[in-house]
């Protein structure tokens, strides 16, 4: 399900002042990007929450809804099937989008009207039905939002100065999230810490992002799937953002550990704190 948040909407403003930084052209979004992370590799999910509120329905003499308790990847959604199941399915139609900036650019660089339309056709190409178009489709996904467009290369001065914007527009918007109460509870203590201590600054800044990207799953390192929610909305606006991402990945197996994060955004390495795991249990 798509959310629209006041936070991520700063989001944005901050990444379009990141931009005009070093005055490339503006742009927006309005997604909240964490809900747009396909799951490639497993689109039926338990959801344990839900599954408790099924449960607590039917002490109370209420019939639940199989689909309450089955969460559908990117594409999907859930229907009862013959035996009173949910079971996850293609999305039969996307919602009629009129609005150009819901066009997104595929990894096929093609130009699609909506994220929507992009996973549904996925998911007709891996279940292998006739509205497959082709089979190329069957790994599609969306590269980045807004039509496709040529993207200019990175230049090595772009690039040597690409780390403390990046640095910047992190500890902008951890601040600015806080100021809004729209940051998690969980990092409260980072962001004060750095508003505190200069020397937390930057450090602070890019563990929060480091630890708020780990999630899918929580293993002290991002894949590229996880990398989704920063890679897509730049890309289009910061030409710089993918060979940046990619170098950071030093050991190249396609994972970027916290050492390498932090190094790869200019943190000495007695910076670098391991603090993931702590704030998860904090919780």
């Amino acid at each position: 399900m798509i959310r629209f948040n006041f936070g991520f909407l700063l989001l944005v403003v901050v990444l379009v002042s990141f931009v005009l930084a070093k005055e490339l052209p503006q742009g927006s979004e309005e997604k909240d990007q964490l809900d747009l992370i396909a799951e490639d590799e497993s689109l039926n999910e338990i959801d344990d929450d839900a599954e408790k509120d099924a449960s607590n329905e039917v002490a109370g003499g209420y019939v639940p809804d199989p689909c309450l308790k089955v969460r559908c990847g990117a594409g999907r959604i859930c229907e009862v099937n013959d035996k009173g199941e949910g079971q996850c399915v293609c999305i039969p139609e996307c919602p009629q989008e009129t609005d150009d900036r819901r066009r997104v650019c595929s990894n096929h660089n093609e130009t699609w009207s909506s994220d929507c339309e992009v996973y549904r056709m996925r998911c007709f190409c891996s279940e292998d039905t006739e509205e497959c178009k082709t089979k190329k489709y069957k790994h599609v996904h969306v590269d980045y939002y807004g039509e496709c467009r040529d993207i200019p290369k990175c230049s090595d001065e772009d690039m040597e100065d690409f780390p403390r914007r990046m640095r910047e527009w992190l500890f902008n918007i951890m601040k600015d999230l806080a100021q809004r109460a729209e940051l998690d509870d969980r990092f409260l203590e980072l962001e004060q810490e750095a508003e505190r201590d200069l020397a937390k600054k930057w450090a602070n800044a890019v563990i929060w992002k480091f630890c708020d990207l780990d999630s899918h799953p929580f293993d002290r390192s991002v894949s590229r799937h996880e990398l989704f929610p920063i890679r897509a909305p730049l890309l289009a606006m910061e030409h710089c953002i993918a060979p940046f991402l990619d170098k950071c990945d030093a050991d190249d197996d396609h994972r970027i550990s916290l050492k390498e994060w932090g190094l790869c955004l200019g943190l000495e390495e007695n910076e670098i704190e391991d603090k993931c795991a702590a704030i998860r249990d904090s919780e």
